[in-house]
């Protein structure tokens, strides 16, 4: 096999490959013969076709097919004895390939570019302090009580926090605008559901009053057509409901899966999720910092083929998240590239990086740290046993453990060298920056 490769430009590589007619030509003549004593043709025993007719009838395509295993074969062989390493699939361009003569092809493909790591000590990472103290929880467990809330008539005035089932018409100039009306609709009061002026404005009304709104819609308001118009609702009301929160009870708690203990086994159990997220969003938190500080001071040249493979997978994520593709739907022109072009060089580009950082410094993943990154996730299941079985007995699974915990074990061997600094900070304002990120 003679090859040779040239640079392009950048991380562009063109590789030229030539293999041998006999090795091509014997594996066609290897697979017609084999192929020959089982094809059935009119007019002749089985395994009695003559080769010649064999060849003439299945030549081209097993050809084709030899052809095919011998490029990919050859690719692969030929980028090993050169020391390069492709990244993404190669675009390969035959341009000889007749039967009795040396196969050559062309192949075009972009190679993973050197990464030259930079010095961790000069990274400043602020790493945030906190503990889940007795109010954190308290108002946890008020803001469960919260989601389990339900409703109840009441024969009063509505109040900021009720809810009230109004019907409503919205009109401008005197004409019913599109979207401006409902019936039977409920509607908390101070939720900020609707425009300025309208909650606010049904405040004080029992059950059968109706009153019109004059208001006026947002400059910024998602329908160009009624920014900063002014309108007239008519409402009115048909109830008013107080929120009811549920009593802290065995009821209760057995929603949340606490069967046994009471009180002290439910706060138990709400302190320890919290603890649990609070790690996280501080472990994120630290993460993210670190991250950004090696995007900012490592630039390195990003194959094209590995930004369009990750852009793909963003856009098919979020397809999902979606519900999925639906028939005769142009994803691409829905979703551009553009979309996630930024974010996709970025995970290229730490990909890199963190691969670098972990080929030059020999590490290897904790078995250990995987374990408990498993535990800690089948820690949230009624079977936790069989969730770490499941985990363990799944290639793919554990594969994305081990992956998560390599990353983990990068940041660690980069805060040992960078200048961090401990942050106090409490359990509300940590949970917080996490959701917003």
């Amino acid at each position: 096999m003679q090859v040779s490769i040239e640079t392009t430009s950048g991380l562009e590589r063109r590789l030229t490959v030539g293999v041998p007619a006999a090795e091509v030509d014997s594996e066609v003549q290897k697979r017609l013969q084999q192929a020959a004593k089982n094809i059935r043709i009119n007019g002749f025993r089985k395994g009695k076709v003559p080769m010649k007719v064999v060849k003439q009838r299945y030549g081209d395509s097993v050809r084709q097919e030899v052809l095919g295993e011998v490029i990919n074969r050859s690719f692969y062989e030929a980028v090993r004895k050169e020391e390069v390493k492709p990244a993404g699939q190669p675009s390969i361009e035959p341009k000889q390939f007749g039967e009795g003569k040396d196969l050559e092809y062309v192949a075009t493909f972009e190679v993973y570019p050197s990464v030259e790591l930079g010095d961790f000590s000069g990274y400043e990472i602020t790493r945030k302090k906190a503990e889940v103290t007795t109010e954190d929880v308290d108002k946890m467990i008020e803001v469960l009580r919260e989601h389990q809330a339900t409703w109840k008539e009441v024969d009063r005035a509505a109040q900021e926090g009720d809810q009230v089932n109004i019907d409503f018409v919205g009109t401008r100039d005197g004409e019913e605008f599109e979207g401006g009306s409902a019936e039977g609709q409920d509607l908390v009061l101070g939720s900020g559901s609707m425009i300025p002026g309208f909650e606010d404005g049904l405040v004080g009304l029992k059950a059968g009053d109706e009153k019109t709104l004059s208001l006026t819609f947002p400059d910024d308001y998602q329908a160009e057509d009624l920014r900063g118009a002014s309108v007239e609702f008519k409402v009115k009301v048909n109830s008013v409901s107080e929120k009811e929160l549920p009593e802290l009870d065995k009821d209760f708690y057995a929603k949340f899966g606490v069967e046994k203990g009471g009180k002290p086994q439910f706060r138990k159990e709400v302190k320890a999720n919290m603890v649990r997220e609070l790690n996280n969003a501080i472990k994120a938190d630290t993460k993210n910092q670190v991250m950004n500080a090696l995007i900012e001071s490592h630039k390195p040249d990003l194959p094209k083929a590995l930004v369009d493979s990750e852009i793909e997978s963003l856009r098919q994520q979020m397809m999902q998240r979606f519900g999925g593709q639906q028939q005769d739907f142009d994803v691409k022109s829905l979703l551009p590239d553009t979309m996630f072009q930024e974010e996709a060089e970025r995970r290229v580009a730490l990909g890199l990086i963190v691969g670098e950082v972990i080929k030059a410094n020999d590490i290897k993943v904790d078995p250990e740290r995987v374990k408990s990154m498993v535990e800690e996730l089948a820690s949230t299941y009624e079977q936790p046993e069989e969730v770490v079985n499941y985990y363990y007995q799944n290639r793919e699974l554990l594969s994305s453990v081990e992956s998560a915990a390599m990353e983990d074990q990068v940041v660690d061997y980069i805060l040992e060298k960078a200048k961090v600094t401990d942050q106090p900070s409490n359990y509300d304002e940590i949970v917080a920056s996490k959701q917003q990120r």
